[in-house]
C-alpha cells in the first residue's frame, strides 16, 4: 500500500494500490468525502497511466491542484 501526502488541497494523504499496472483501493483521507469516493470508484482497477492522463492539471478553485490531480501526482510518483 502506498502513502501519499497531499499538498495544497483538503485531503491530507492518498493510500492505493497499483498491481499489474493498475490502481486499486484508492482512499482519500480527509476531503469532500462524496467526491473522493466517487473518484475512488471511478479509477478502481484502470491502468495508471489512463488514470495519470486523465486526472493531471485538475484545478480547484484556482489553487492549482486538486484531489484528483494530488492522486495523479501520487501515482506518477509510485512509478
Amino acid at each position: 500500500m502506498n502513502n501519499y501526502m497531499t499538498n495544497g488541497v483538503c485531503s491530507d494523504s492518498i493510500q492505493f494500490e497499483i498491481k499489474d499496472g493498475k490502481v486499486y483501493h484508492v482512499t482519500f483521507i480527509g476531503g469532500c468525502d462524496g467526491n473522493t469516493q466517487g473518484i475512488a470508484k471511478l479509477v478502481e482497477g484502470m491502468d495508471v497511466h489512463d488514470v495519470i492522463s486523465k486526472l493531471e492539471g485538475t484545478d480547484c478553485d484556482g489553487r492549482g491542484t486538486s484531489c484528483p490531480d494530488q492522486l495523479a501526482r501520487a501515482l506518477k510518483a509510485a512509478l
